[in-house]
């Protein structure tokens, strides 16, 4: 069964003018469709193996590390390096030039050449040159802190404090994770022919997953090299528990806006989910098992850390709010219309982000139903002219499908408050105050409703004096207009690919663009360490490599991660491996 046998027609879908509000899209979660999930679904029913061929690290931890990942389709590999990283190269900004791991996925075997290729290559990440036969290039950076904390304890025997990964959820986190032909790696298009990583971002999360895998080998390596008699193995439950960090910032919003048709997808994919799952009659095993995962996600929360203030504020807002869904759930019996009475009264009592857990969750819990969305999440992106258009029915179009974007005003202060540029010293997007900050003139065309309004004044004059001429006449009149012409004729029919909001807008929050498309990823543990940049953990709470091939685990077992939870203190030597 698919969502298709359930969803026949699209009345059931939210209107996109609330979807595609931007404080919405910044208070959605990770769910199943995210695509570190969609990725750990696809290795464990087709129980891709991982195994480390190559481990030859010091006595430091630095060295070379290869894990081996064979699936039922192909054959590829994770080549690590490790070097020492002296403490005034320590960075998290992009400008770095070093970091404690580099580490590229690497398609087919890696021979002597190719090694020493990347051997020479890879630890220079932008300034390297590799070969097409790699597909993801990072690079990661280690918690001191729970480094340093985690290998004394297990090598005195103790597992850590399972606290320290509810503060901070990871031992490395990365700075960049690259793929799509950039320094000489595989292009797009050789991985949409790859029927293991064409989902968008599968080989990225990949190379995520296996670091992951590393960091919990490293950790247990340095804990026997420090006191090979007493040294204890981290225990599986907080091996499970260990994600894998990550520390981005406004790099992160260009992709929303230059790639509205893929976003569209993802929207729509997730909308189309969210209606299956509501017109689901609730029965009382279902509506206990929602409730399970509302407790464990209220727990979840309830364990989220962040230094940031505001950030810490708005979790303890969510925690109130899903309290009170929690006791309407306790107090409303099953009913074949649970859900949509649910989501009815969330949408008058509940905040936002409350709102969109209990989607996520809605999603969660029919998976036989919208896990065949995996597959439809990419597209070809293709913005087609309509010369031939009359100018009539693009101002129409406009006024249908981009009313949102006609409230911009030229003369306001508040509706042009801010800029985008891009810095000259690593080419990475920026954000200025347009009238404290020089650059302007040199800003970059990320605000699209300003942009469509801007169009439609001269749209708007031009039919005044030609009612019957055609969208090339507007065009050869106003050449600067081709582009954005071009992207709402485009856009018009796909309601979900647009973020409805202008981004010069003082009010517009950076950090709700870079929440909409983390989410997308599988992101949690949400930490912003400024307005315009951010850590998150990723595959915390997954299963691990060895898991994946685990006859006596079912897919059911191993995709239940969602909302890890802290694992109780365990004392003295680890438990048996799975």
């Amino acid at each position: 069964m698919s969502w298709a046998d359930t969803l026949s027609t699209t009345d059931n879908l939210r209107p996109a003018d609330q979807v595609m509000q931007l404080d919405r899209l910044g208070s959605m979660f990770a769910s199943r469709l995210s695509f570190a999930r969609s990725l750990v679904r696809k290795m464990i029913k087709e129980r891709w193996q991982i195994s480390n061929t190559v481990f030859d690290l010091n006595d430091q931890g630095h060295g070379t590390a290869i894990y081996r990942i064979t699936t039922p389709q192909g054959l590829y590999h994770c080549v690590i390096f490790c070097r020492e990283l002296r403490a005034e190269q320590r960075s998290d900004r992009v400008i770095a030039e070093a970091w404690d791991a580099t580490f590229a996925i690497v398609e087919g075997d890696v021979e002597a050449e190719l090694l020493q290729n990347m051997a020479d290559n890879v630890p220079l990440q932008e300034a390297g040159r590799l070969s097409s036969r790699v597909l993801v290039l990072s690079r990661a950076n280690k918690s001191l802190r729970n480094f340093s904390q985690f290998v004394a304890a297990l090598a005195v025997g103790e597992q850590p404090d399972p606290a320290a990964l509810t503060a901070v959820g990871y031992l490395y986190r990365t700075t960049a994770v690259y793929g799509n032909g950039k320094f000489g790696i595989a292009d797009f298009a050789r991985l949409e022919r790859n029927t293991d990583l064409n989902r968008p971002f599968s080989a990225q999360m990949l190379a995520v997953y296996v670091l992951r895998l590393f960091s919990i080998e490293q950790l247990n390596h340095l804990a026997r090299v420090q006191a090979p008699d007493t040294a204890a193995e981290l225990a599986p439950e907080l091996q499970r528990y260990l994600g894998i960090g990550n520390s981005t910032g406004l790099g992160m919003a260009p992709f929303l806006i230059n790639h509205p048709q893929l976003i569209q997808q993802w929207i729509y994919g997730r909308e189309r989910a969210l209606a299956c799952a509501r017109l689901q009659p609730a029965s009382d095993k279902c509506r206990n098992k929602l409730l399970a995962l509302m407790l464990r996600a209220h727990r979840y929360l309830q364990q989220t850390v962040t230094e940031d203030q505001a950030q810490t504020q708005r979790n303890r807002n969510i925690v109130q709010s899903v309290q009170k869904v929690i006791d309407w759930l306790e107090r409303t019996p099953a009913h074949p219309a649970l859900y949509r009475e649910l989501t009815d009264w969330a949408g008058e009592h509940s905040s936002v982000e409350a709102q969109e857990l209990i989607n996520t969750l809605l999603i969660e819990m029919y998976p036989e139903l919208v896990d065949s969305l995996d597959d439809e999440l990419g597209c070809h992106e293709t913005m087609d002219l309509q010369p031939d258009m009359k100018v009539r029915k693009l101002k129409e179009l406009i006024e249908q499908s981009f009313a949102w974007a006609l409230s911009y005003s030229e003369e306001s202060a508040e509706d042009n408050y801010w800029f985008w540029y891009r810095s000259a010293e690593k080419e990475e997007p920026r954000l200025g105050v347009r009238a404290e900050e020089s650059g302007a003139e040199k800003e970059t065309a990320l605000a699209i409703g300003p942009r469509i309004s801007r169009c439609y004044t001269l749209l708007t004059e031009f039919v005044q004096n030609n009612p019957g001429a055609m969208v090339v006449e507007f065009l050869m009149a106003h050449p600067k207009q081709k582009e954005i012409v071009r992207r709402i004729q485009t856009m018009a029919a796909t309601p979900y690919g647009e973020i409805r909001a202008n981004l010069w807008h003082r009010d517009m929050k950076p950090m709700h663009l870079l929440r909409t498309k983390l989410s997308f990823f599988g992101a949690g543990r949400f930490d912003p360490k400024s307005d315009r940049w951010v850590r998150i953990t990723l595959f915390q709470g997954a299963p691990l490599g060895v898991e994946l091939t685990n006859p006596a685990l079912s897919l059911d077992q191993l995709d239940d991660w969602s909302f890890p939870i802290q694992p109780e203190r365990q004392h003295g030597k680890q438990a048996e491996a799975p």
